[in-house]
């Protein structure tokens, strides 16, 4: 595996966050951002009702929204980040998307960009995707690129779940779009994704075979939560530790078994893939922060109308502030009484969850669990 600049700039994020996590030091860009663009939605999934309460909210969550100049006020305030998380709502909803884009490589100036979607817009997310990809070429040609429509069922089992009619038929619209670009754009990389909920445990294998028949390099999986971003709160959609095991188990024998055969960024992606399973299992199985979390310090997550959560799933309930109230500075948000009453709480394991994008920065915290990464991509390259 090659190292450069660029992987290994990410060890002083990772040495500062430790501090930080002790008190020992005092408050630094986040490796990690996610931003939720909008809370705008078109789908009614099961096991998430962003989509319901923007129909209930249209015009207050609109109105909420923070501008391009509160969004470039923030960037610019925050500092070079690692990777950049894009979510909402749906993303592409939003029409100055490529525009914050733009912002985020000139202010954060990330290594990685991700952008999940509903895929039920195939031509706008095909148009805007190439756009942003122009964009970030201005600044930096070689930064990867990932888009991730949603995949949970094949056929109307998918609509089922989504909520959408004809939802399956422009998400197979949609990968071949995004296919194309994919061979044009060297660093642009397609991964599709399946939040594993009680309404689709028994339908994975199907949909991995489908994924993999697509010839998509990249598959990822989450276990689905009650997270306060998702309004599901007390909602029955957790497949229980002991159905979770047997299916990653099945997964790990496919992820090992085709890991050779992958690119470069897949390859890496698998690898943490192999690891964030057993991990995410241990989590569910002891109730308990298997390894420190660092949420609200190596990662963060801004919400379309300017609340900074430590997290997803905390979110609503236990936000850091609003950066409308610190005249968008994080830092002096981040070192609000507030702010680290929430990070304290996090400190002392009072919260645990398998949440991925968290799961794979605390990883990254770990030595034991970063070594382990490593050893799945020479082991299985």
């Amino acid at each position: 595996m090659r190292i450069n600049t660029d992987t290994l700039s990410i060890i002083p994020m990772i040495i500062r966050c430790r501090l930080a996590r002790n008190d020992k030091a005092s408050a630094c860009p986040p490796v990690a951002i996610t931003f939720s663009v909008t809370g705008m939605c078109q789908s009614e999934c099961k096991t998430c009702h962003i989509g319901r309460e923007f129909r209930k909210n249209a015009k207050e969550i609109k109105a909420k929204s923070l501008s391009l100049g509160e969004i470039e006020k923030t960037f610019q305030n925050l500092g070079r980040v690692y990777y950049l998380n894009i979510s909402g709502g749906e993303p592409y909803l939003r029409r100055d998307l490529p525009e914050i884009v733009e912002l985020a490589m000139q202010y954060l100036k990330p290594r990685i960009v991700h952008i999940p979607t509903n895929a039920f817009l195939p031509e706008r997310i095909d148009a805007m995707t190439r756009t942003i990809l122009e964009t970030m070429s201005k600044y930096n040609h070689t930064i990867p690129l990932t888009v991730k429509p949603s995949i949970d069922g094949i056929g109307e089992r998918h609509d089922e779940i989504r909520g959408l009619k004809g939802n399956f038929e422009r998400l197979e619209e949609t990968i071949k779009r995004l296919k194309v670009i994919e061979e044009e754009h060297p660093n642009f990389h397609l991964e599709l994704g399946t939040v594993v909920s009680n309404y689709n445990v028994a339908d994975l294998t199907e949909i991995e075979d489908w994924v993999h028949s697509q010839g998509v390099q990249s598959y990822r999986n989450e276990i689905a939560e009650q997270r306060e971003e998702f309004f599901n709160i007390g909602e029955n959609i957790t497949p229980s530790d002991e159905v979770y095991k047997k299916l990653m188990v099945s997964f790990t024998k496919k992820i090992k078994k085709n890991l050779s055969t992958k690119r470069p960024l897949a390859k890496m992606t698998e690898s943490m893939r192999l690891v964030y399973y057993d991990l995410a299992l241990k989590i569910l199985r002891e109730r308990k922060q298997v390894i420190p979390c660092y949420a609200g310090i190596s990662n963060i997550h801004l919400n379309y109308d300017g609340e900074l959560w430590p997290c997803c799933v905390l979110g609503y309930a236990h936000s850091l502030g609003n950066l409308r109230d610190f005249r968008y500075d994080y830092y002096a948000l981040y070192g609000s009484r507030k702010a680290r009453k929430v990070r304290k709480y996090i400190r002392d394991g009072r919260c645990c969850c398998p949440l991925a994008n968290q799961a794979y920065s605390n990883m990254l915290m770990n030595p034991r669990y970063l070594g382990k990464m490593f050893t799945n991509y020479l082991m299985f390259s």
